[in-house]
């Protein structure tokens, strides 16, 4: 009988502790990445620079290249500069734009890539996409998932709370993305990748489910872990729809119509609370909420500083932006009078669930 199976590409190595980056010469030399330190290390602002002064003892042929990161400009000239020389690997050493730009260059001149995150603000640590802006758009570009996957919790520990919080957001999310999938699954027979839903469910549910706070080692272990399975929930289905429903459209729509509002993990926290009302998943919503407001999540429109009129907006503006995927906002298709009414209903739900 023939054995049936399907090969997942998944990092060689992921680390989540403290004072792993101190030892990344090490581990890329056991994992057979670089046994000479021939890599390029990537910084980007921030504590980009004290990590690489840090890692350069156990990389001595490494050279470092800056980057503002956060544009596709950015990503195509990082790769010009990488075509000098020929490198075991490239390592990003920063925060989310720092790591989708390098990974862009990387996967443009086929260099393996080394995610070096100092920051827990979304699941692109290890996702197979990267986000760039271009021509004043945020865009989403196929790239290759990285070769390994390093997370500090010293350096995640001195960065600012709201990127954490961004990246808790981001996680919970995954829940309301993986209940938009079953949805179009069951109304239109969508497809469904049941070890990518078990990838992104169980490990959001680890992270809903956690008493600690974003002090505590256990909690941000358990945060990395969550992003990290999201990226590689994506990878193995090949695209984002593991990770990414109603929640991430009416973030993309909040982008659209009111730029630099808040982090798109605070957008996707705010957006999955509204979906999984507009689902009627009751104690599901009980259990996110009181999630998000333990670690200081907005839970209202007015939390990001908006007015219901504006957050309604962009609902009604959301199905806009990825008219190819099916959540519950195109399954209900709400009228702009009805999305008033559901979001007064939910300001309800608010209040009780406060009480």
């Amino acid at each position: 009988m023939p054995l049936l199976a399907r090969t997942v590409t998944t990092p060689l190595a992921i680390e989540v502790r403290r004072g792993a980056v101190a030892e990344l010469g090490s581990m890329l030399a056991d994992r057979r990445i670089s046994g000479g330190g021939d890599v390029a290390v990537v910084v980007g602002p921030g504590q980009g620079d004290r990590i690489a002064e840090l890692v350069r003892p156990g990389l001595g042929n490494a050279d470092v290249f800056h980057t503002a990161g956060g544009t596709l400009d950015a990503a195509v000239e990082l790769g010009d500069q990488l075509r000098g020389r020929s490198y075991d690997a490239v390592i990003g050493i920063g925060g989310g734009r720092t790591i989708d730009t390098t990974k862009y260059a990387a996967t443009r001149f086929g260099i393996p890539m080394v995610t070096v995150a100092t920051s827990l603000a979304n699941d692109g640590i290890a996702s197979p996409t990267a986000s760039l802006t271009h021509g004043g758009r945020h865009n989403s570009y196929g790239v290759h998932i990285p070769i390994a996957v390093i997370v500090d919790l010293d350096f995640v520990e001195n960065g600012p709370d709201r990127q954490t919080q961004a990246g808790i957001g981001d996680a919970l999310s995954n829940l309301n993305a993986v209940a938009d999938w079953e949805l179009a699954h069951r109304e239109r027979g969508e497809p469904i990748d049941g070890l990518a839903v078990t990838l992104s469910r169980s490990s959001a549910e680890a992270l809903v489910n956690h008493p600690g706070k974003i002090t505590d080692d256990g909690f941000l272990t358990t945060l990395a872990e969550a992003l990290i399975m999201g990226g590689l929930a994506s990878a193995v289905h090949g695209t984002t729809r593991p990770v990414s429903g109603g929640c991430h459209e009416i973030s993309h729509a909040l982008d659209a119509l009111y730029p630099d509002l808040a982090s798109h993990g605070e957008q996707c926290g705010l957006g999955a609370l509204f979906c999984t009302y507009l689902r009627g998943e009751r104690e599901r919503l009980a259990q996110l909420v009181t999630s998000m407001r333990r670690h200081g999540l907005a839970t209202t429109p007015a939390d990001l500083g908006l007015t219901d009129a504006q957050f309604a907006e962009a609902v009604a503006y959301a199905p806009s932006t990825r008219p190819d995927r099916y959540t519950v906002l195109e399954h209900l298709a709400l009228s702009p009078a009805e999305i008033d009414a559901r979001l007064e209903g939910y300001r309800d739900a608010l209040r009780d669930l406060a009480g």
